[in-house]
């Protein structure tokens, strides 16, 4: 039995629009990054086109998406209570949205160099800055929902890997010069950034959302249980899609003093969810101090030798991309380790045999380590597995956190984690430079 009339044929169409939110997330920042010859070649252009790498924008890039992401998580855990919802969701989009446009504007003036890369690395700041408040206020926001919508919404993300995988794949199949490529990768965001702003506004209109996001009394929801004892009431649970009505009056009334309490502090919220947070920080941290910055420099060798230009976008971003897919679209089906088990923890920690792997693989130079999987095909193996399984990982850790919490703290969680994975980003990407000197 459904557990509120006329919810069932919404529910489907929440689902597309958290799949599109998760997308959306991430899509403008993977096509920026896909960008990056874009950025480097026009960056030696000029006086200073003998150096290599003047201004060192790789690094820079890097730095400067991390430290806004980390710190403008860390401000939205404590912070999201005193601003609005929808000032940060939305207000984010529209900014980010401002943001690829002037990029793309800028593809088309010609400038200084060093104006242009002052301007850029403070878009990068600022594209990192509204991301970070974005995506964790939507993680707050999905932790709300169902566990099945933190699978969906996570699945978004990884599908957001793919488009500019394929992106990079054709640029580079069609020999697109760098400047045309680049126009088409800001313009694509902007349409993206664009649709999922869209998604979010129609959200508050469906009832099926409207029964798991707003603040709705135990008081009202007993009244309308007492006015039709036949229908079946929505109690606002996350771990919960289908109960029945004797079930729902049996939470209605473990809730019943729920509005006169107040939220749960964050160190306290922390205190239940840090397993799932060190979990989340440790997949993050394993996977980016090897992809993409080790992985980048991987060489074909077997199948794809010669072919290098497909080899990288091919073999490393589309199909991490797709087994990260599959990987976060897996817990809505399948769910194990359970939350409580101590064997979740452990093979999140056993994934870092993942880094000596690939860095056995053949990237090159090296100097130290030798090459021992040599062939295209073990590359691609391992990098299927450590894909899925980062994919898989991280979206059960996302999505057993808030169920470990009260209903009403679950945003909590949500933000908590986000800040969590933000750490573990910045954690892989610093270790990613001492794994570049031991190769």
């Amino acid at each position: 039995m459904r557990i509120c009339k006329g919810t069932s044929d919404k529910s489907g169409l929440v689902a597309v629009i958290f799949f599109l939110l998760g997308m959306g997330t991430l899509l403008p920042w993977n096509f920026f990054i896909t960008a990056m010859n874009y950025f480097t070649d026009r960056l030696k252009n000029g006086t200073n086109s003998t150096q290599t790498d003047t201004y060192m924008f790789g690094n820079m890039s890097v730095l400067l998406a991390q430290l806004p992401l980390l710190l403008f998580t860390l401000l939205n855990s404590f912070l999201y209570q005193h601003i609005a919802e929808k000032m940060r969701i939305a207000g984010s989009m529209v900014f980010i949205l401002l943001l690829f446009i002037l990029t793309a504007i800028l593809v088309k003036v010609k400038m200084d160099q060093d104006h242009f890369f002052s301007i850029t690395m403070t878009t990068i700041w600022f594209i990192n800055m509204f991301g970070a408040v974005l995506q964790g206020s939507l993680f707050g926001l999905v932790g709300k929902m169902p566990p099945r919508f933190s699978s969906l919404f996570m699945s978004g993300q990884a599908v957001a890997g793919i488009f500019s995988g394929i992106a990079m794949l054709l640029s580079n199949i069609y020999e697109t010069d760098s400047e045309s490529a680049a126009l088409g990768y800001f313009i694509t965001p902007c349409v993206a950034t664009l649709l999922t702003l869209c998604c979010y506004l129609i959200l508050p209109h469906l009832r099926f959302a409207q029964l798991h996001l707003e603040n709705v009394s135990t008081k009202t929801t007993l009244k309308e249980l007492s006015a039709n004892s036949s229908e079946i009431v929505k109690v606002k649970l996350n771990n919960f899609d289908d109960i029945g009505e004797t079930e729902a009056c049996d939470k209605l009334n473990e809730h019943k003093q729920e509005p006169t309490e107040e939220k749960s502090t964050v160190p306290q919220v922390f205190k239940k969810i840090w397993v799932m947070a060190f979990c989340v920080t440790c997949v993050f941290a394993v996977t980016l101090s090897v992809f993409p910055a080790i992985t980048i420099n991987t060489k074909p060798s077997g199948l794809f030798e010669g072919k290098e230009n497909i080899f990288i976008p091919l073999c490393s971003f589309i199909v991490f991309s797709v087994m990260d897919w599959v990987g976060r679209s897996l817990p809505s089906r399948l769910q194990w380790p359970s939350m409580k088990s101590q064997l979740f923890p452990l093979f999140v920690v056993l994934r870092v045999v993942f880094i000596p792997a690939l860095m056995l693989c053949n990237v090159q130079p090296r100097f130290y380590l030798p090459v021992f999987f040599n062939h295209d095909v073990a590359y691609i193996i391992l990098m299927s597995l450590f894909a899925m399984t980062n994919g898989y990982f991280a979206c059960l850790s996302m999505s057993y956190a808030p169920q470990l919490v009260r209903p009403k703290d679950a945003e909590t969680a949500g933000a908590l984690m986000t800040f969590f994975l933000a750490l573990g980003l910045s954690l892989g990407a610093a270790f990613s430079f001492g794994l570049k000197i031991v190769i």
